[in-house]
């Protein structure tokens, strides 16, 4: 038992400011002291009497979690000099020095304590044993160390640290693979009550609750760490983030285009006892992740794959189904999204192999898809695991393969349920693989780290050991039910923009045939348009169009194609992707089918943000931002909401007027910045027409 009055009389130095700044947690407090494991920190001790280590040694005693032990690596004993008794079957023992500039015969002694680089992440408790004085010395919290060799996490190079561990700023690229768009993402990771939102996290999975003893020993190893981030930022399963919603009403929540960064979500989470946010949709679940893990210490980045694939039942092969023209569409487990979004973790894997084949990059996936090992999460799977089909090797490897590099089949269903085969595709899923660069804002396409080049002999056998791997499930679960195509030439097809699709305009298109042909064939044209959602489920007709078209030998026809505005407006309120379809029949051969479609993203208008003056620490800045209505009707129910990590320590939401048509607006709007550096301050306008219409400005606020 340690008594208030003997704790009152042993005086503690912890160095806060000095310690938290050597292992680069100064961004996250100035309060309270935060280290990473593998690293020395520096603790001042002031005993009420002289030290003699020879008579009377020093005993500090290290621990976290319920029921600490020496052999779970949860209690470590430390002592000066060190000869305590520590048990045969003690992990992750803590190290104990006495700095040469101590005065022991005065009682002053300072001390370096070093957490082992494998000891679990958390809140620690130290406290001493010196003659008959007992005292707690200290409460702390202990993070991955990417800057640590014998850490799993180590990251050898600065830079990368800088952007993969520091950096609080970052891009999510969204879109499609003909649209890709960056959009500013607020990791925040250093904001307020981080540490204390991220072990609260931890410790709300389903295992902890389970097994809490268990659980808080295996945060020694960053692969079953990631794990359990991945399951918690969801919810469908635990007392997650986020729920996911992609379809529905979101009246009782929030829109997903709605968030800006992580803090806001987290922090409603944590402020209201842990009930899931509302809602997330794949980005924001990436975003979010990102932030709690480069809080932890493990570096971490947002990655976008272009026209991803969801194979429901892994086999490798996405079955895509198309009506005929009158014909009902026909919903398919398998799907293909215009964009996912994951994270990818850096992290040794020697639960694969020794020999750190697999080292590096993991796959890491919140947005709750499939199941893995009874929970919805996703991953850490190794990248290069993935690039050379090691579809066997655990966790979820088959799931990622088949996003980025699934093979699609395409079915034709006529109106008595036959079904053609129209195209048999390799080349379609897994494109522009994208994160953000080290130290600038430019994209970087990563697509060769996940994938062999498309039409290459090496592609198609990496595929096919990936399929073998998975005990031949690699086919089609259709089979063709009517005849099969006569030995025509290709129809080749393709869309052309006429114009850069704007919300809030005509969309011009052009549909281009070309046939080697010897003779004129004379052609059915079926062209649809459909809302869609970005994860590729149709929302809704917009207008289907069918047309007779003869196509000349050996020349190009072109068929324009007109959405107007006014008929996509009020389909397209909530989403900003219409996949626009072509199937063409040879009216004298029918079998022979073609297929053509375009995913086209809508641009939305521009908001300009400017800062007047130099931005500095403590001090009132002046905004303004810019926004003039595109269209020929009233914007109503405008709201702007303004953020940015280091600039804004909350959210700024505040009405908009009604904007007649075609007016420009103009608002200011104030802030204090309280981090010194490049921050990014973002808006966000949302009205009747536009849904989340998002802008950035890049700030550097001075001492």
């Amino acid at each position: 038992m340690i008594s208030a009055d003997v704790r009152r009389s042993i005086e503690v130095d912890l160095h806060i400011k000095t310690n938290n700044t050597e292992h680069r947690t100064s961004e996250i407090s100035e309060d309270e002291l935060i280290v990473r494991r593998g690293q020395p920190f520096t603790l001042s001790l002031n005993l009420t009497q002289p030290f003699n280590p020879d008579l009377y040694p020093l005993t500090i005693t290290a621990l976290t979690g319920e029921h600490p032990a020496e052999h779970l690596g949860t209690l470590s004993y430390m002592s000066i000099p060190d000869g305590v008794q520590r048990s045969p079957s003690a992990k992750a023992v803590w190290k104990m020095e006495l700095h040469k500039n101590s005065s022991p015969l005065l009682g002053n002694l300072t001390l370096s304590i070093t957490p082992p680089a494998d000891a679990p992440i958390g809140d620690y408790r130290l406290s001493m044993k010196h003659q008959n004085e007992e005292a707690l010395l200290a409460t702390l919290s202990v993070l991955f160390n990417p800057w640590c060799p014998d850490d799993w996490v180590f990251l050898p190079d600065e830079v990368e640290r800088q952007e993969y561990v520091m950096n609080e700023q970052g891009i999510i690229y969204k879109g499609s693979g003909n649209y890709i768009s960056p959009m500013i993402w607020d990791f925040g990771q250093f904001e307020k009550n981080m540490v204390k939102i991220c072990m609260k996290i931890l410790d709300k999975n389903r295992k902890h609750l389970i097994d809490p003893v268990d659980d808080v020993s295996a945060r020694c190893n960053p692969i079953y760490v990631s794990r359990v981030v991945s399951a918690m930022i969801n919810s469908q399963d635990d007392s997650g983030v986020l729920v996911g919603r992609w379809s529905g009403s979101f009246w009782d929540g929030f829109l997903p285009t709605h968030w800006s960064g992580s803090h806001a979500i987290l922090e409603r989470w944590f402020n209201r006892f842990c009930q899931p946010v509302k809602y997330g949709q794949c980005w924001v679940f990436a975003g979010v992740m990102c932030s709690v893990m480069r809080l932890l210490g493990i570096p971490c980045r947002v990655i976008t794959n272009f026209q991803s694939a969801h194979d429901s039942n892994q086999n490798l092969i996405i079955d895509v189904y198309h009506a005929d023209y009158g014909v009902r569409e026909r919903p398919s487990t398998d799907s293909i999204w215009n964009y996912h979004v994951w994270v990818e973790a850096w992290m040794r894997r020697p639960d694969l192999t020794k020999d750190g084949k697999y080292d590096g990059w993991q796959v890491l996936d919140p947005t709750p898809q499939e199941k893995s090992n009874g929970l919805y999460c996703c991953g850490p799977a190794s990248v290069k695991a993935i690039l050379n089909g090691e579809t066997h090797l655990k966790y979820d490897v088959p799931f990622v393969y088949a996003e980025v590099n699934a093979d699609c089949v395409d079915w034709l269903v006529k109106a008595d349920g036959s079904k053609v085969n129209i195209l048999s595709d390799t080349k379609r899923v897994g494109h522009s693989i994208s994160t953000k660069s080290v130290g600038s804002n430019k994209r970087m396409d990563i697509t060769d780290s996940y994938k062999q080049r498309e039409g290459s002999e090496k592609e198609r056998a990496v595929f096919k050991y990936a399929k073998n791997r998975l005990h031949n499930r690699g086919e089609s679960e259709e089979t063709e039910t009517s005849g099969s195509i006569s030995p025509l030439p290709r129809v080749s097809m393709r869309f052309d923009e006429v114009s850069k699709p704007m919300n809030g305009k005509d969309v011009h298109l052009n549909l281009v045939l070309h046939s080697e042909s010897k003779v004129a064939r004379l052609l059915s044209v079926n062209i649809t348009v459909q809302g869609t959602r970005y994860n590729g489920s149709p929302v809704v007709s917009i207008q289907t169009e069918m047309k007779q078209e003869t196509l000349q030998p050996g020349r190009d026809l072109f068929i324009p194609i007109l959405i107007p505005f006014s008929v996509y407006r009020q389909h397209m309120h909530e989403y900003d992707s219409m996949k626009v379809s072509a199937i063409v029949t040879d009216i004298n051969s029918p079998d022979n089918t073609y297929l053509a479609e375009d995913d086209v993203v809508l641009v939305d208008p521009p908001v300009s943000i400017t800062v007047i003056g130099q931005a500095r620490l403590n001090s009132e800045v002046n905004g303004q931002l810019v926004f003039q209505n595109p269209v020929n009707e009233m914007l109503k129910d405008c709201t702007l909401t303004i953020s940015g990590s280091g600039l804004l320590r909350e959210e700024i939401q505040c009405r908009l007027p009604d904007m007649k048509p075609n007016i420009q607006i103009r608002a200011n709007f104030f802030f204090v910045p309280y981090k010194i550096g490049q921050k990014t301050l973002v808006v966000n306008i949302d009205c009747s027409t536009f849904r989340n219409i998002k802008s950035s400005y890049t700030v550097n606020v001075l001492p």
